[in-house]
C-alpha cells in the first residue's frame, strides 16, 4: 500500500512539474522563438537543461527550505498529507489559468505547505516570515532596479539590442565532412548574431532560474516526508519538466506565454534579466522566489522609468508636470532608435496618457497573485484540520 501511495505521489509530482514546464518555457524563451532566432525543440530542449542544472545546484536550498524548515516537525509529511498538498498547488494554479492571471507557483507552494503547518500546529514562523519579507522587499528591488534602468540606460540598451533579421537563415550546416558544422550564413550580420545570442542567453538564465526555484514547488512536501530522496526528486522533477517544454509548451512559445514576452524585444531582455538575477538570489538564500510578482513589478518599474524619462529632478519633486506612468510606452522606442539627452526631448515624445498601463488590469492581476495562493493556504488547512483522515 504504501509503495502505490509512493508512486501516485511522485506521479502528482510530476504532473505539477509538468505544468510547470509547460508555463515557463514560453516566458523563458518566447522572444528568442519569436525573433526566429531558435526553433521551438531546440527552446524545449535549452529549458530541460537549464532547468535541470538549476535545480540539482541552487533548487536544493528551496527544496530543503519548504520540506524541511518551513515546519519544525516533518512528520506531518506523510505521503497521504504530500499528495494533498500538491492536489492544492494543482487546484490553486488553474483557478489562476482560468482567470487568465499567470499565478505565483512558489507562494501556492508555500500557502499549502503553510497550511498543512497551521493544522499541525508545527508551523516555523520564524522561517515563514524570512520568506514573506523576502516576497516584499525582491518586487520593490524589481521595480526600482527596472527603473532605473528605464530612465537612464533603456535607450542605450534598445540601440545595442534591438535587430533587424535578414533575410537568410542564421547558420548553415556545412555536411561536407563526417560531423556536421554550422557556419555563420553569408547574409548574416554581427549584429543580428549579437542580437540573437542575447536573447537566447537570457533566455537560459531564465530556464535556470526557474530551477532553482520551482523544483522545490514540484518535490518538497515528497522529500519532506522522508520517502523520496532529494536527487532522484530533483531528477523526476527535471523529466517532466522537459516533456512538458516539448509538449503544452508549444502554445506559450507560439503566443509569447506572458506579459513579459509580450513587451518589445530590448524590454523583455530587461525584464527577465532583473527579475532571473534576484530570483536566483533568493535561491541561493533557500527563499522560494516569486518570478510572476518581481516580473510585473519590473514591467511596471521599466514603464515608469520610460515615460518619467522627459523629467526633470525638480519636476518629479513638484509634481509638475510630465507624462502619466506607462508600460506601453516602452514600445515607443523603434529598434536601433537613438533618443536625445534626458530634459532635451521634444514634447512629441512623451509617451502619451493614452499609453498607461490599465490600473484594472493591474489591479486584477496583483489580487489574483495573492488571492490563488490565498485558496491554497485556506483549502490546506480547513483539510488537514478537520478532515479525519489526517489525523490532525
Amino acid at each position: 500500500m504504501i509503495s502505490l501511495l509512493l508512486v501516485a505521489g511522485v506521479l502528482v509530482a510530476m504532473f505539477v512539474a509538468y505544468n510547470i514546464g509547460g508555463s515557463t518555457t514560453g516566458p523563458a524563451f518566447g522572444p528568442a522563438v519569436g525573433a526566429d532566432a531558435i526553433s521551438k525543440p531546440v527552446a524545449a530542449a535549452l529549458m530541460g537543461v537549464f532547468f535541470f542544472i538549476g535545480a540539482w545546484t541552487l533548487g536544493r536550498n528551496v527544496v530543503t527550505k519548504l520540506g524541511t524548515e518551513l515546519v519544525v516537525d516533518t512528520s506531518v509529511f506523510t505521503l497521504e498529507s504530500s499528495i494533498a498538498v500538491l492536489f492544492f498547488i494543482g487546484v490553486a494554479l488553474l483557478v489562476g489559468n482560468v482567470f487568465g492571471v499567470p499565478a505565483s507557483t512558489s507562494m501556492t507552494a508555500v500557502g499549502a505547505i503553510a497550511g498543512l503547518g497551521l493544522a499541525g500546529g508545527v508551523l516555523d514562523l520564524a522561517v515563514m516570515g524570512q520568506i514573506v519579507i523576502w516576497w516584499v522587499v525582491s518586487p520593490i528591488i524589481g521595480f526600482w532596479v527596472s527603473l532605473v534602468i528605464g530612465r537612464y540606460f533603456y535607450a542605450r540598451l534598445n540601440g545595442m539590442v534591438a535587430m533587424e533579421r535578414s533575410t537568410g537563415p542564421l547558420f548553415d550546416v556545412d555536411r561536407s565532412g563526417p560531423v556536421p558544422i554550422p557556419r555563420v550564413h553569408r547574409t548574416t550580420n554581427r549584429r543580428e548574431l549579437g542580437g540573437t545570442f542575447t536573447v537566447v542567453a537570457i533566455g537560459c538564465l531564465m530556464a535556470f532560474s526557474s530551477g532553482t526555484s520551482n523544483i522545490a514547488n514540484a518535490v518538497a512536501p515528497l522529500v519532506g516526508s522522508g520517502e523520496l530522496a532529494m536527487n532522484p526528486a530533483i531528477a523526476f522533477g527535471g523529466l517532466a519538466v522537459t516533456v512538458g517544454a516539448f509538449t503544452i509548451a508549444r502554445r506559450t512559445l507560439e503566443t509569447m506565454g506572458s506579459d513579459i514576452t509580450e513587451l518589445p524585444l530590448t524590454a523583455a531582455i530587461v525584464v527577465a534579466a532583473v527579475s532571473s538575477t534576484l530570483v536566483v538570489f533568493l535561491s541561493a538564500l533557500g527563499i522560494p522566489a516569486s518570478f510572476v510578482i518581481i516580473a510585473t513589478m519590473s514591467i511596471v518599474g521599466l514603464g515608469w522609468g520610460r515615460a518619467t524619462r522627459p523629467m526633470t529632478a525638480p519636476e518629479l519633486v513638484a509634481g509638475d508636470g510630465g507624462a502619466p506612468v506607462t508600460v506601453n510606452a516602452l514600445a515607443a522606442d523603434e529598434e536601433g532608435e537613438t533618443l536625445p539627452p534626458i530634459g532635451k526631448e521634444d514634447i512629441e515624445d512623451i509617451p502619451s496618457p493614452g499609453a498607461l498601463f490599465n490600473p484594472v488590469t493591474t489591479a486584477r492581476v496583483v489580487l489574483m497573485q495573492n488571492v490563488v495562493p490565498a485558496i491554497a493556504t485556506v483549502g490546506s488547512y480547513l483539510t488537514f484540520r478537520f478532515v479525519p483522515i489526517f489525523g490532525f
